[in-house]
């Protein structure tokens, strides 16, 4: 992974670094507050050689101090020092627990040794410094005393008496809080990593380019409002959900461009990726641009195309592959635009079975001379083989992918198994994707209201007013559109209605 990777880890989990990081902040100031207080008084002791003065005798004395004081201040903490003190205070604790309360250290190449006390109180901290700052004295005064008698060489004064301190030295709160900040920064960051590594579900393109390299078609935006308006003439013409889809279709078109996958399947890994509201939409979306359109519903387990459009589905696909009706008495119109809808029809015991029969591939094949594109919306291809089976009738599959749902397994497996019945993928159409965020689509969206389409900034295409639309083209499409619109204009179509007169 680059530093682009890590950047949309910790863009995707940033709620989780932020909470784990407030927390080491509330660790850190509970710490201080919960700790009891602690000062420290300190004391500074100067080391003397006792000499008649000379330069000689000072430059020996000198040498003599500095290699001594390391082993005063090792004797700091001993018994031998720290008891005295103890008696004198008339305190009830023993040296070895007084040590772990007394510093003592000196700085190289000087004779100084300074000696810090912690207590929960400020005067009795001072007074123990003072204390055992005068027992050492007498400790070296009785250590150093020659044994055959006289004084010591070495002579030990106070030149920082201790006073009790004004403020705590424990607990520090400004280290503690930056210290949580800190630790807490550097879990959340971890577990965001942890968490992205352990998460193979597709979120975005990033995630697709580790599957796959099939062109990626669209991404429809996610909209709270989809549930209840799941058609694209439901949404607000210039909402973002809209122009996924006329982005949709451009990009079809593109992929499409030779004309040759007039009829696309329209499937998903696994069912509730958005593959019927996909077919549905994407038809509505090519109707609009002035193309005639058949959507055919062949998900004969769980078909809901005609739910979403309130269509009669008692007679429809099902009806026309048992030789019940003709093409032309099932097929319903709908909107304003040429579209056609077959629905399901009866569900029947054998799907997988209908779905390849010979009278499937002929019903296609008559469909493709009446309109110019057929969009089938299928089963999903794990659950079911159906989706595979019908992938030898069509020119073209298109395979949604549910963004936040789908894992990367899934998805895989999906792609195989077309590969392996040798299937046209067209591309991938990631659904449900954010409109803003690091798995936003890679172009972005405009708000509702926006003068402008998603066409119109992939392709600097300006929108025509409806009043001046250019080949009879409806508002909303691009200078893309309205090319293929002309050239298909100049062969001849044979409407659907005409086959019924």
């Amino acid at each position: 992974m680059d530093l682009r990777d890590y950047f949309r880890i910790l863009r995707r989990s940033w709620i989780l670094v932020v909470s784990v990081s407030l927390a080491g902040v509330l660790i850190g100031g509970s710490a201080s507050v919960l700790t009891k207080p602690s000062y420290t008084a300190e004391t500074q002791l100067f080391v003397a050689i006792q000499g008649s003065g000379s330069i000689q005798e000072l430059q020996q004395g000198n040498t003599f101090s500095q290699a001594r004081v390391q082993s005063y201040v090792k004797t700091v903490d001993s018994p031998i020092v720290l008891q005295p003190a103890i008696d004198a205070l008339g305190l009830t604790v023993t040296p070895e627990e007084l040590s772990g309360r007394v510093t003592a250290s000196t700085d190289p190449n000087t004779v100084l040794i300074n000696i810090s006390v912690s207590d929960s109180s400020p005067v009795q901290s001072a007074a123990l410094a003072q204390a055992v700052a005068s027992s050492l004295i007498k400790a070296v005064d009785h250590l150093e005393q020659p044994k055959a008698g006289g004084t010591s060489p070495v002579s030990l004064s106070i030149i920082k008496p201790a006073s009790a301190p004004t403020s705590p030295s424990a607990p520090n709160t400004r280290l503690n809080l930056l210290l949580g900040l800190l630790a807490g920064l550097a879990l959340g960051i971890g577990g965001a990593i942890l968490r992205a590594a352990m998460d193979n579900r597709i979120r975005g393109e990033a995630d697709l380019r580790r599957v796959t390299d099939a062109p990626l078609l669209g991404g429809i935006a996610f909209d709270h409002d989809a549930t209840k308006k799941p058609l694209l003439t439901q949404a607000a013409p210039q909402s973002p959900r809209a122009e996924s889809f006329r982005q949709l279709r451009t990009n079809l078109q593109f992929a499409n461009f030779s004309g040759r996958a007039q009829t696309v399947l329209i499937t998903s890994s696994l069912p509730g990726e958005g593959k019927s509201t996909t077919a549905t939409n994407l038809a509505i979306a090519v109707a609009q641009a002035g193309q005639s359109v058949c959507l055919i519903d062949a998900d004969l387990r769980r078909p809901m195309v005609s739910e979403y459009l309130g269509l009669d589905r008692n007679v429809g696909l099902t009806t026309l592959l048992v030789g019940e009706a003709d093409v032309n008495d099932v097929l319903q119109p709908w909107g304003s635009d040429n579209l056609f809808v077959l629905t399901s029809g009866r569900i029947p015991p054998n799907p997988s079975e209908l779905l390849g029969s010979a009278p499937m591939k002929q019903l296609i094949a008559r469909l493709e001379q009446s309109f110019d594109m057929i969009i089938i919306d299928a089963p999903p291809l794990l659950p079911v083989t159906d989706a595979a089976v019908l992938s030898q009738h069509v020119g073209g599959i298109i395979v949604v992918a549910g963004s936040q749902k789908l894992r990367a397994q899934d998805l895989q497996k999906s792609l195989t198994m077309l590969e392996m019945v040798d299937a046209s993928v067209l591309g991938i159409v990631l659904n449900r994707i954010p409109i803003k965020g690091p798995d936003a689509y890679a172009y972005g969206y405009y708000s509702y209201g926006s003068s402008s389409s998603i066409e119109d900034v992939q392709y600097g295409a300006r929108r025509t007013p409806k009043s001046q639309s250019l080949y009879g083209a409806s508002d909303g499409d691009s200078d893309f559109d309205r090319i293929l619109k002309d050239e298909r204009g100049r062969r001849a179509v044979v409407h659907p209605r005409s086959h019924r007169d």
